[in-house]
């Protein structure tokens, strides 16, 4: 392993490189859960399914950018890109499971091809920076948003639309049954962050496992709160194997290709764009997020080469295409490098054998799903609000003081969390972008890539919505 990964040559030891790949999964491994209970959701699939499929593809990912790259990374279903997929794929514009993985493969497809040909580097530079910084930012409120709500803390109001949960058990509108696990999703969030401030490794899963353990204890003070609670529970790792056997894997071939549910109530043509423009938005996030995560986590472990490039760039682009596309495979949403990658170049992981130990957990890890299962959706709900304010740093690059790119930048991030949908945040900043930069006479630094984005997300809007 040291041979083959040359280690040596990279100034760092096997031992640092274990550490490094366990200080990773520690990170990153919140993903199972919270990705199998967001998934869960969807009619077609359960929670040990997406919790499978979520696994052996970051076993793959990993494992991918390990022996191609060579670099200190862990894939896996990435945040932001699985809400995407759940509330904006299904629930919003109507397309089944099988359906929205479809996508995903196209996205992993397309990704591959932009790789290969270079194209991807246009692509890339034809989203404005003013919309390119905010995309993060607007995809961590909406992940914030989806947690308050998984939370209960953040309610339906037919007045204001949104309102905060009542806590009132006074007057009858609240009891403590229903106060609880609001109360398990704060604490479990105070936690993740002073385990943080404290540079706790794994503050997330540690965070989790604390509000589980919480919500637990605290059933004890609720009546019937235990009844019937180990009815339909196994002890047998391999039952979750049985689930995504039959319902995830290789469902993008099988059940994917066959659109009637949608075109009952739509025409080819809403079709045609829904597939256009979302595949396309899944492709622009996936890119924006696997760059920024390559770029970030190399220049903190002082990776870049005399150029300031990441080593062995194109095959880490290719890795994470390729993930992506098992991904769709296995039956979860797209495939991406974590940022989280950066606590374990923090810690001195320089190679393959960092990556390749986060695979080896992650392959561990699909057999503890039945422990997986007992976590609550409401300490799940505070990772999500957590994440959501680490990719919320975005704004401080961005520069408000000049309106040509605070507006669209704004839409970007309003329009994903109101409107709940992360493509119609992208498509609203870029039409801004171009309305204001044409309208102000300088049409003419708006790329041609940007004119046939916004084009399409144009025709989406007066076609298919």
């Amino acid at each position: 392993m040291e041979k083959f990964f040359k280690v040596k040559e990279h100034g760092s030891t096997v031992r640092v490189e274990v550490l490094a790949g366990i200080t990773t999964f520690m990170a990153m491994s919140y993903i199972l859960m919270v990705n199998a209970g967001m998934f869960s959701a969807l009619p077609e699939v359960s929670y040990n399914a997406i919790y499978i499929a979520t696994a052996l593809s970051a076993v793959v990912g990993t494992f991918a950018m390990a022996f191609l790259a060579n670099l200190p990374l862990g894939l896996a279903s990435g945040m932001g890109l699985n809400a995407f997929f759940v509330y904006t794929a299904c629930f919003n514009f109507g397309l089944s499971y099988a359906n929205a993985l479809v996508l995903v493969l196209l996205d992993g497809i397309v990704f591959i091809i932009l790789t290969v040909t270079g194209i991807r580097a246009k692509l890339f530079a034809a989203i404005p920076d003013a919309v390119r910084m905010a995309i993060p930012a607007g995809i961590g409120l909406f992940i914030a948003f989806l947690g308050l709500q998984n939370a209960g803390l953040i309610v339906n109001d037919e007045s204001t639309l949104v309102n905060l949960a009542s806590f009132n058990v006074l007057n009858g509108n609240a009891s403590w049954a229903t106060i609880m696990p609001k109360i398990v999703t704060i604490a479990a969030l105070v936690i993740i962050a002073v385990l943080s401030v404290r540079k706790i490794k794994g503050s997330v899963l540690w965070g989790i496992l604390g509000g589980t353990v919480i919500y637990y204890v605290l059933g004890f003070t609720i009546p019937g709160f235990y009844d019937g609670f180990f009815e339909g529970m196994t002890l047998n790792p391999f039952a979750a194997f049985g689930d995504w056997a039959s319902m995830s894997f290789g469902k993008v071939f099988t059940q994917g290709f066959d659109f009637s549910h949608y075109l009952a109530n739509h025409t080819t043509a809403d079709l045609v764009l829904i597939i256009a423009t979302t595949a396309l938005a899944f492709c622009m996030v996936d890119m924006f997020d696997t760059l920024g995560t390559l770029y970030g986590a190399c220049s903190r472990g002082d990776m870049l080469d005399e150029n300031g490039q990441v080593p062995n760039f194109e095959k880490a682009m290719l890795s994470d295409a390729l993930a992506t596309c098992v991904g769709a495979v296995c039956g979860t949403s797209t495939v991406t490098t974590f940022v989280e990658s950066s606590s374990g170049v923090a810690e001195g992981g320089r190679t393959g054998l960092s990556s390749f130990t986060t695979g080896c957990l992650f392959f561990v890890a699909m057999f503890l799903s039945p422990i997986a299962a007992l976590i609550p959706g409401s300490a799940t709900a505070a990772a999500l609000i957590y994440v959501g304010v680490l990719m919320m740093g975005g704004v401080a690059k961005i520069d408000w003081n000049d309106i040509s790119v605070a507006v669209p930048a704004f839409l970007t991030i309003a329009f994903m969390s109101f409107a709940y949908n992360i493509s119609y945040g992208i498509a609203f900043g870029l039409i801004s972008y171009i309305l204001i930069k044409v309208f102000s006479g300088k049409s003419k630094e708006v790329k041609a890539f940007t004119w046939v984005i916004a084009i399409l997300f144009t025709l989406m809007f007066f076609l298919t919505h």
